[in-house]
């Protein structure tokens, strides 16, 4: 544990840094005494801003802020989050199949990631979920090499999409039902999903940078201009025919409602993903957060089209504040602030997800700080035996003789077991990769039921399957499936009508193509998926074809190009 009652939190955003203290004491609530922001790293507009640890010293001399324990969060663009379902077995075997989901679902070696995983929940109904937080060990270690240059070491690395589900969790701890949390950023939006023990979050490119891109072409502005007319004039408009007093800021909000309208698109898509593939319920209530949800009538725009509360989350709710604070300000900023809550909380109360992703060589270095009392000691104890060995120097070195010999005994035993050792994991590495042979064997003929399931988990009601087709490479291996199909013509036209209601656009064979990019069988890039074909037989039926792209299909076209 921490010998200080003061910490650091830190949350890296995109361009961005908030760095807070607080006061803290076990099983207590934090309390916030002082905090600033700064920019670092790469701007939208491909400019430089300060390196990070050049930013840090800066923002905390500024704020008088002093060095103190820091636990750090990294954005939500540079993990990949994985929610994965397992079935109810002994705490090893578990953790062996968890290994395992990391190698299959993390995009690159194990040896070139730093991870962490949790268990979600119970496994009262027979399965256990498992949250699984990676990332390159290179990215975070750009995080934390920039900060020992600050002269600070991190505690904890957490990741802003958990921290602010521990920050909504203590905050508002009577929710019930699902909680949609939209924390909307400069490059990106993270969606947590809130439902019981149930935890889900998903991150989307959509967010500030893309409203200041689309103001600075439409204006033909740089960057920063556009960045200060948003902000001094943007608003989300509400549609509608209406007089505008000032002509630019009218233009400016249809500008920010495109964009959020966009939004609002992949954030029904993550609802629909989430309900499907999570057995999870519609959001009853959606909570706004992050620099962006600042924009006037962002609250209203998401009340109108999801039709559910919404409101702004409030960090603070049960925090304190100290009272040299500013308590208008701090709300002015509370939209920034919200991670470094979560993170607070880490180190006074146990929380919910406590993700750890501190690179291994820093884990090291930390467990050897804590040994180095014991070599203090043992220091002290071999200048005690020095002076004995003054004193007793014949003896002692007829006594050490003779355990010198017995050691050398000792040696050559565990020698000889060694090389027995040795043998066995030889033997062991043999056996593995004729296990390892028939797990893929098994999951290569279980592979195109799992497709064909996840696709007719699509079809809409009225629609069936005609055709189901493999191709397959020069190595047999399979590279797309081709799914031909019928639909009753008012049955599809029915799925039409109820999608529009819900926002959606598209045919009923697009809808059918949607549902289907959606499933994990096929990868999430939207070119994965394709309609290849669509006929109508008459006034009453339509024949349609599509293909599907395998992941690794689709990834190795695009290692190609």
């Amino acid at each position: 544990m921490f010998s200080s009652d003061r910490i650091l939190t830190l949350n890296v955003g995109a361009g961005k840094l908030t760095v807070a203290e607080y006061q803290v004491k076990r099983g207590s609530q934090p309390e916030l005494l002082r905090y600033g922001m700064g920019a670092a790293g790469a701007s939208a507009e491909g400019g430089e801003a300060p390196e990070l640890a050049v930013a840090l010293r800066a923002v905390m001399r500024a704020n008088g802020i002093r060095p103190a324990p820091l636990i750090v969060a990294l954005s939500g663009q540079i993990v990949f989050p994985r929610f994965v379902k397992l079935p109810a077995v002994e705490a090893d075997k578990l953790l062996q199949m968890v290994e395992y989901e990391v190698e299959q679902n993390v995009p690159f070696p194990m040896d070139e990631i730093v991870w962490n995983h949790q268990y979600i929940g119970d496994d009262s109904t027979g399965e256990q979920c498992a949250m699984i937080v990676a990332a390159k060990v290179d990215n975070v270690r750009e995080v934390t090499d920039q900060l020992s240059m600050a002269g600070i070491e991190p505690e904890v690395v957490d990741v802003a999409p958990m921290a602010l589900y521990n920050c909504l969790r203590y905050n508002y701890p009577e929710l019930s039902g699902c909680t949609l949390l939209l924390d909307i950023g400069a490059r990106s939006t993270n969606l947590i999903f809130i439902e019981d023990e149930k935890i889900y979050s998903r991150c989307i490119p959509v967010a500030g940078n893309a409203i200041t891109q689309d103001i600075a072409k439409g204006f033909g502005v740089s960057f920063a201009e556009a960045e200060q007319m948003k902000r001094e004039l943007g608003y989300v408009s509400l549609g509608g025919v209406y007089a505008a007093e000032n002509q630019k800021q009218e233009r400016i909000s249809k500008i920010i409602r495109n964009v959020v309208t966009r939004l609002h698109a992949e954030i029904n898509r993550s609802i629909n993903f989430y309900r499907s593939q999570q057995t999870g319920n519609p959001p009853e209530r959606v909570f706004l957060t992050g620099g962006t949800a600042a924009i006037p009538k962002l609250d209203d725009f998401f009340r109108q089209k999801l039709g559910v509360e919404v409101q702004y989350l409030n960090p603070f709710e049960n925090i304190s504040i100290s009272k040299k604070l500013d308590d208008g300000q701090v709300g002015m900023d509370a939209f920034m602030l919200a991670e470094t809550v979560g993170l607070a909380l880490r180190r006074s109360l146990a929380c919910p997800i406590e993700i750890n992703l501190l690179p291994p060589e820093i884990l090291r270095h930390k467990s050897f700080k804590k040994r180095v009392p014991f070599f203090g000691l043992a220091i002290v104890g071999l200048l005690m035996s020095l002076g004995i060995w003054t004193v007793y120097e014949k003896k002692m070195t007829d006594l050490y003789l003779s355990q010198g010999a017995q050691v050398k005994r000792e040696l050559n035993k565990l020698t000889a077991k060694k090389n027995e050792l040795q043998a066995a994991d030889a033997e062991k590495a043999v056996v593995v990769g004729r296990a390892d042979a028939v797990t893929y064997l098994i999951e290569q003929r279980t592979a195109n039921l799992k497709r064909l399931q996840a696709i007719r988990q699509s079809l809409y009601d009225g629609m069936w399957l005609t055709g189901f087709t493999e191709d397959k490479d020069e190595n047999g291996n399979v590279t797309a499936v081709n799914i031909s199909g019928c639909g009753w013509a008012d049955k599809l036209e029915d799925v039409q009508k109820r999608a529009a209601t819900q926002g959606q656009s598209g045919t009923a064979v697009e809808l059918l193509r949607d549902r289907i990019r959606a499933q994990t069988e096929f990868g999430d890039s939207a070119e994965n998926v394709a309609i290849t074909g669509v006929k109508d037989r008459g006034a009453y039926l339509i024949e349609f074809s599509i293909k599907a792209k395998l992941p690794s299909a689709s990834a190795d076209e695009g290692s190609a190009k």
